[in-house]
């Protein structure tokens, strides 16, 4: 499923209008139906209960009031209230208004304290709400009688079903500013919009629904370059392995990692990358380290580095051996744990320079381009790399905060710059293509905010590389899952180790999943 930015949904509703003859009352007409219809659904039935009908002065409000005269003939109890300037409202949204009036419904524009009074009264008394005051359109701050009219809807803690976004947040980015509706359910006409997976903004939605609205197939796909990764695109992305497969032949993997005080992240990588599917799983890692390593990893083999000071990789040889060492594999991940010595970081550089390997670049191996990072151009195939939030936003030279403000962009337009895949970790997952595409994840959950889930994504990502060309989308995918399978049984107290133990039950889930189609 495509997700749009609104811009876009707004260009699909021209074209809808303008070039395939579809009024814009039509389409008003099948949004709203649709909303009254999940209105019923989240309520178990609308018959007899009191609603409260939130209106705006634009489409969205207009929409609202479709929704309200389906409810109505259902049998609800309806009591509307309208907001914003009557000098701005939409042609569609009078045609509406005019319609509900000639029904005999209760309208009442909040423009008075008597107006405000009576809408507490009824809210008081109301099963539910349905908020239409604002649409995708909204980005900045809400003016007072909105900010006003969310602050009273919220604290009446009834349900609220929101139509298309929840009023107050941005669209484009889940940027909330002072507040926005806290939805119960939320009804995406056409198509989801990402801030329906991007927080603060997701977390408002609730449950989501979305609906085509009748807007033909067509349009929702071409030129729209978000998509959500979900199980429909996901089924596409690993091969069934053939029968006569042998670890040779499902991936040999060079993991480079780890230094004294952080020994896990290298466990970590490696052990998902094999838990993942790859048939070969080598750490290189510091030499004074490498006992330990031995002790701790049964069936992941390990190679000696040289080192610049006890537990930290750089000394004489080490770029030599590890460009001949990964010769022999078929895919290299870089940097979990590696630390930031300024000799590790770069024989970082000077390796990544000129390794001809599919790549990972992870944690510290991203680090070390750090006002560096045009040379990312340089490596010899296009790497994948797989920051958080905060090590995008360094490598950018820009604030997580700014990066926030316009992630998906920002991110589309650093995979083009730097010609590299990016894996933008947070609580939504936002994979980059150099060719603009963008895929947004909407698994996982907030117990896989833990130290080391990370390392363990980015071994699940390299451990798929000679086993699907998709590595970067399959790989958030079965970490999504795996986490939210481990979540299942271990809630907040999950750890890192939990999502690596859990990813062949998300392979066993995904082929099942297979088996269906």
């Amino acid at each position: 499923m495509k997700v749009a930015l609104a811009k876009q949904m707004h260009e699909i509703d021209d074209t809808v209008i303008k070039d395939f003859g579809l009024p814009e009352l039509s389409l008003m007409e099948s949004a709203g139906h649709r909303v009254a219809q999940f209105v019923e659904k989240i309520l178990g039935g609308v018959e007899k209960k009191s609603l409260c009908i939130l209106a705006g002065s634009g489409n969205n409000g207009g929409d609202a009031l479709v929704a309200a005269r389906y409810l109505a003939n259902r049998g609800a109890k309806l009591k509307i209230f309208l907001t914003g300037n009557k000098d701005h409202r939409t042609d569609s949204l009078n045609v509406q208004i005019a319609i509900m009036r000639a029904m005999g419904a209760e309208i009442q524009q909040l423009d008075n304290d008597r107006a405000w009074e009576r809408l507490q009264v009824n809210l008081r008394f109301a099963d539910a709400i349905l908020d239409g005051i604002l649409g995708t359109g909204f980005t900045g701050e809400l003016r007072p009688n909105a900010l006003k009219l969310i602050r009273i809807a919220n604290a009446t803690n009834k349900p609220i079903i929101s139509i298309d976004i929840p009023s107050g947040v941005e669209a484009d980015t889940g940027i909330v500013g002072d507040t926005a509706i806290k939805a119960a359910g939320t009804v995406a006409l056409g198509l989801p919009k990402v801030a329906h997976y991007l927080c603060p903004g997701a977390s408002y939605v609730g449950e989501l629904f979305v609906d085509d609205i009748g807007i033909p197939q067509k349009l929702l796909n071409e030129n729209i370059h978000q998509t959500l990764l979900d199980s429909e695109l996901a089924v596409t992305l690993l091969p069934a392995r053939n029968p006569d497969v042998h670890k040779g032949t499902c991936g040999k993997i060079l993991v480079i990692a780890g230094s004294r005080g952080m020994t896990g992240a290298a466990c970590l990588a490696s052990m998902s990358a094999l838990k993942i599917g790859a048939g070969i799983v080598t750490l290189a890692a510091p030499e004074s380290l490498h006992d330990l390593y031995e002790v701790k990893l049964t069936e992941v083999m390990t190679t000696p580095l040289a080192e610049s000071k006890s537990g930290i990789i750089g000394g004489d040889g080490a770029l030599a051996t590890l460009l001949n060492v990964a010769e022999k594999f078929d895919g290299v991940l870089i940097g979990s744990g590696l630390g930031r010595d300024a000799i590790t970081l770069d024989l970082v550089r000077n390796f990544v320079a000129n390794v001809d390997k599919p790549l990972v670049m992870d944690a510290d191996a991203i680090f070390a381009f750090k006002d560096l990072a045009d040379e990312l151009k340089n490596c010899k195939q296009v790497p994948i790399l797989t920051p958080h939030f905060g090590e995008l936003a360094t490598l950018l030279n820009i604030s997580v905060t700014d990066l926030r403000k316009n992630l998906i962009e920002i991110v589309r337009q650093a995979a083009q710059d730097f010609r590299a895949i990016i894996v933008a970790k947070s609580e939504c997952t936002v994979i980059a293509y150099p060719n603009g595409e963008i895929f947004i994840s909407p698994l996982g959950n907030s117990a896989m905010a833990t130290a080391g889930s990370g390392d363990v994504l980015a071994g699940t990502i390299a451990g798929l590389m000679k086993l699907t060309p998709f590595a970067p989308l399959a790989g958030v995918y079965l970490h999504g899952t795996a986490g939210d399978i481990a979540a299942e049984k271990k809630s907040e107290g999950l750890i890192a180790s939990d999502i690596m133990e859990n990813l062949p039950a998300a392979i066993l889930k995904l082929r099942e999943l297979q088996s269906r189609v």
